[in-house]
């Protein structure tokens, strides 16, 4: 059963020099026309793929934010209409300064209780040349709005690693995004995409990155702030004070169905991975002729969907139970998955307890991404 949806909103007053995901800029954009095709698409798949209940809704973008207060009203009447949604997680994904007392009025009154904030650093110069447009004072006065307009479930997402960023610089940062005593925090390092200004610059040798030990630094102290602060790491990511872990995430990392909305959406639907088509006219074109905008479908082998099982769980602090995937797919992951559950104890990078639970080492959090590539390179003769 389906139990998550995500909902993609593409719109950005402003495009970041890092961003890769499926985005315009907002000026002159058809957004009243895609929220009534994101209304049909959602009607459409319901009657096709229904669901009895969902328990988490994830609206993120782009910036959803960037809607007016009444293009917001309008996405979320037809999310209430249109999905089986009572209570649960709903969260929206915000940009500090676009985020108004009325904006927030809105989302309160169809239910909206958890809010995301693209934060990223306290530096303003460094925000600048990312191609952030809000200040640090604006995150204040964002999270002090969200706050007396009934948001309790706020998270906000930092980065490191990013262009002349020092050590210095995000202990800063670590140090005022914790004084805003928040419940959960999310921190990513810089990934250099395709398509996106960064990587422009430094196939120009034009951007000056950290030192890769200088980044790892910064992960640790990321770590180490949000455990001294009682923030628990969760996820390889993410940190949350108990309860407030994210539900909706938790369901991509415990590899669950979810349905995708929107231009370039992604699901995960009955054991096939779906992407909508991302331009907004390749988007809108079939809704208007009452055909879904799905431009791939694959369906996953069981095989896939193991490899799938072992890497987005070891994500997770908790790591993976070996009874949990004996139960979902009739095998033992010691048995599948022999040969690199063994190397990477053996590189004290995986610890296996008790027999039951696989989960990251300390030194492999710092090398996850070694980790989980090893369970994408067992053989079927394996």
């Amino acid at each position: 059963m389906i139990r998550s949806a995500y909902i993609h909103i593409p719109f950005c007053h402003q495009i970041c020099h890092y961003c890769d995901f499926n985005k315009v800029f907002l000026q002159n954009q058809p957004v009243d026309e895609y929220i009534e095709a994101l209304a049909k698409e959602m009607a459409m798949t319901m009657k096709s793929t229904p669901s009895q209940r969902l328990d988490t809704i994830f609206v993120g973008g782009g910036t959803p934010t960037a809607l007016d207060a009444r293009q917001l009203s309008r996405l979320c009447e037809a999310i209430r209409e249109y999905l089986p949604f009572e209570q649960g997680e709903f969260t929206f994904e915000a940009n500090p300064d676009d985020l108004t007392a009325e904006k927030l009025r809105v989302m309160r009154s169809f239910g909206v209780n958890r809010l995301s904030l693209g934060v990223q650093s306290f530096n303003d110069e460094l925000l600048r040349s990312i191609g952030r447009t809000h200040s640090s004072k604006e995150v204040f006065g964002a999270v002090e709005r969200a706050k007396q307009a009934g948001f309790e479930n706020i998270s906000i997402d930092l980065m490191y690693g990013l262009p002349n960023q020092t050590l210095e610089d995000f202990r800063d940062t670590l140090d005022k995004a914790l004084g805003l005593e928040l419940p959960h925090y999310s921190g990513y390092s810089l990934i250099i995409e395709p398509k996106t200004v960064f990587y422009n610059l430094i196939r120009k040798d034009n951007l000056p990155l950290p030192k890769v030990e200088t980044e790892a630094a910064m992960y640790e102290l990321l770590m180490d702030r949000m455990e001294r602060a009682g923030v628990k790491q969760y996820e390889i990511s993410n940190f949350a004070r108990p309860g407030y872990e994210s539900l909706h995430n938790l369901a991509y990392w415990n590899n669950e169905f979810y349905y995708g909305f929107g231009a370039g959406a992604h699901a995960y639907m009955n054991g096939s991975r779906l992407s909508n088509h991302g331009p907004l006219k390749k988007y809108m074109a079939p809704l208007k002729e009452g055909i879904r905008p799905i431009l791939t479908e694959t369906r996953l082998s069981e095989k896939e969907r193991m490899e799938e099982e072992m890497f987005l769980g070891l994500r997770k602090m908790s790591g993976v139970s070996a009874s949990h995937f004996q139960k979902k797919f009739g095998l033992s992951p010691f048995d599948l998955f022999k040969q690199p559950i063994e190397e990477m104890v053996e590189r004290q990078l995986l610890v296996v307890e008790n027999g039951e639970t696989i989960y990251l080492t300390e030194q492999g959090k710092l090398l996850g991404n070694e980790v989980f590539q090893a369970f994408l390179l067992v053989s079927d003769d394996e």
